[in-house]
């Protein structure tokens, strides 16, 4: 069972070793890199690329770890005895299984998407240590013991809001997903706008790469809004001449797909205002 890439999605030889690596150690992989870079969708081709199904966990700010392996509905169980409804009689009635709980309890090995983990407060990684490490947990209302027949092939991400404790860290194999160069990327586009001129792609890279390396941006645009972007110049039927930017117009064309506040559009304009004054 080894990972190799799919054909929608655009692998690096790094990264493919640290998913095989990490589905050999039995250990979850914790993915981080900037948001956009296709931390989340590794998961799903994953799934696919194994031919396994998929449970995804999308983490909140307001999600607790609990509801991961389950949750008892005692306020409902307490309106039922007072209705005198016969379900009462059995606490399972009132339990709702998590993700980990459906992972567990699954006919065969499936790929547990945690998504976004730092989104949660800082004790939600420990509190899921014991059972990301035993594969089993005690439900105390019942008295039973759910435990892994298969042990998922568990992949949590972070886009890095939070530093997670050592000890979540330690129980992980980790990858960083370096964001990628115009060689990569390439083969990205090459996957979603298939036959896109050369002339386009090369004209519209090397602005995308230079608006990232602009000094000052607060948010560089990532894969996910490049790629829109290039979907967008593609619908209105532009080339490359028609990206051609002078001293006046600092802005890409449709620059909305890419810069996404106020700051980066102002930056932008002040260059433009700064580049016509040392005319």
């Amino acid at each position: 069972m080894r990972f190799q890439g799919t054909d929608n999605y655009v692998a690096t030889d790094d990264l493919k070793i640290a998913v095989n690596a990490a589905v050999t150690l039995e250990r979850p992989l914790l993915v981080k890199g900037e948001p956009g870079t296709g931390k989340t969708e590794l998961a799903r081709q994953v799934s696919a690329a194994l031919g396994l199904p998929m449970i995804e966990w999308h983490i909140k700010s307001t999600t607790k770890a609990q509801q991961g392996l389950y949750e008892y509905d005692a306020v409902s169980r307490l309106r039922d005895s007072q209705l005198g409804d016969e379900r009462v009689h059995d606490v399972k009635n009132y339990i709702k299984k998590g993700k980990l709980w459906q992972a567990f309890e699954a006919e065969e090995k499936v790929v547990l998407l945690i998504d976004e983990i730092d989104k949660a407060d800082i004790e939600f990684p420990n509190d899921l240590l014991q059972e990301l490490d035993r594969m089993e947990f005690h439900v105390y209302e019942t008295g039973e013991t759910i435990k892994a027949d298969n042990r998922p092939i568990v992949i949590i991400t972070s886009n890095n809001e939070k530093e997670l404790p050592d000890a979540f860290l330690r129980r992980c194999f980790f990858h960083y997903i370096q964001f990628p160069d115009a060689e990569t990327m390439k083969k990205i586009v090459e996957v979603h706008h298939p036959g896109i001129k050369e002339a386009l792609l090369t004209t519209a890279l090397t602005q995308f790469y230079e608006i990232r390396d602009t000094a000052g941006l607060k948010k560089k645009p990532s894969t996910s809004e490049v790629l829109d972007w290039l979907k967008l110049l593609l619908a209105e039927d532009l080339d490359a001449e028609d990206l051609k930017r002078d001293g006046a117009n600092a802005l890409p064309k449709l620059h909305g797909a890419l810069l996404k506040n106020e700051q980066d559009v102002h930056l932008f304009e002040r260059l433009a205002f700064m580049a016509r004054g040392q005319r």
